[in-house]
């Protein structure tokens, strides 16, 4: 063409020009305007320098020492390796606490914890949004309250309280604390406004229960929400290092971050690739836990009021 190229493929043209880009699939074609392009551009270089340290914490996973070791470092392996997972397993594991039981702790502490505080968050917005409490705008002002103390003010106090109830050194001492959150709780109240009060008194008008309501129409329209809050309440608690170094003294009852922290605290050169194995299981399960609600996420930080 005089202002352009074509490429002809499989009954696809793709016609570069000055003013954009077209596309066309047989009869039907689609135009991107040079600023769009540049702007997907400008987005995709975003995306790659965002996503680099991901990257490098994946390849570095699986580098052998020699490379581990290597200066000027190379970012992409040239040998991978997955001899740094058993090193880690000999690193941590011992003849009383193997490694895998670290890794179950952690995951049995982020699940029950993720299921107990959606199901409070959920049932606690719904009664305070679409129930007639009494003291309801004052109980509300007591949870915007709870969210302007840093969670080091209240470390000695739920401390005592988990202390009083007898629950030091026991796996519940790392979930009750975190079932009810303030912050959990808003993000439920906020998306909860948005059910319509009518759906709710016709469900009544039909005969249905409160219990009935909540399961059958509130919960299934707060997915969005209680989406976002797995992901938010995964990560928090799959990282979480302070509660379980407080609350937990026995090896068997520990979980990963401290057990990953031992490693570091003995500074060996051997444990250069254990370490970037314990950084790689550390990392993944919270990738994988956010590309999976990525698009709840979002929907519910659009509609929720929270920018």
């Amino acid at each position: 063409m005089r202002d352009g190229i074509d490429y002809r493929q499989k009954g696809i043209i793709l016609i570069m020009v000055k003013t954009g880009i077209h596309i066309r699939f047989g009869r039907k074609q689609i135009t991107i305007s040079s600023k769009r392009v540049w702007l997907y551009m400008f987005v995709l270089i975003l995306v790659t320098f965002t996503a680099m340290p991901l990257v490098y914490v994946v390849v570095t996973a699986f580098k052998p020492l020699d490379e581990l070791l290597r200066f000027p470092p190379r970012f992409f392996v040239e040998r991978p390796t997955t001899r740094n997972f058993g090193d880690l397993v000999l690193a941590v594991g011992s003849s009383s606490v193997p490694f895998l039981r670290y890794f179950l702790n952690s995951v049995y502490v982020a699940v029950v914890t993720v299921f107990l505080t959606v199901i409070v968050s959920a049932l606690g917005a719904y009664a305070m949004t679409k129930l007639d409490l009494p003291f309801r705008s004052a109980l509300f002002s007591l949870i915007i309250a709870a969210m302007m103390f840093p969670s080091q003010v209240t470390q000695i106090p739920n401390y005592l309280t988990v202390n009083g109830l007898g629950l030091v050194n026991t796996t519940w001492a790392l979930i009750i604390p975190k079932i009810a959150v303030a912050f959990n709780f808003f993000l439920m109240k906020q998306f909860c406004e948005q059910l319509p009060n009518a759906l709710l008194e016709a469900a009544r008008i039909d005969g249905a229960g409160e219990s009935r309501i909540f399961r059958s129409i509130v919960f299934p329209f707060l997915k969005p929400a209680w989406a976002s809050l797995i992901v938010f309440s995964f990560v928090s608690n799959w990282n979480d290092y302070f509660g379980p170094l407080v609350y937990i003294t026995s090896q068997a009852k520990k979980t990963l971050p401290l057990a990953i922290q031992s490693i570091a605290e003995g500074g060996s050169i051997a444990r250069a690739g254990a370490m970037a194995a314990a950084t790689f299981l550390m990392t993944m399960p919270t990738v994988i836990i956010y590309t999976v609600m990525q698009r709840r996420v979002i929907e519910t930080m659009a509609h929720s009021g929270i920018k």
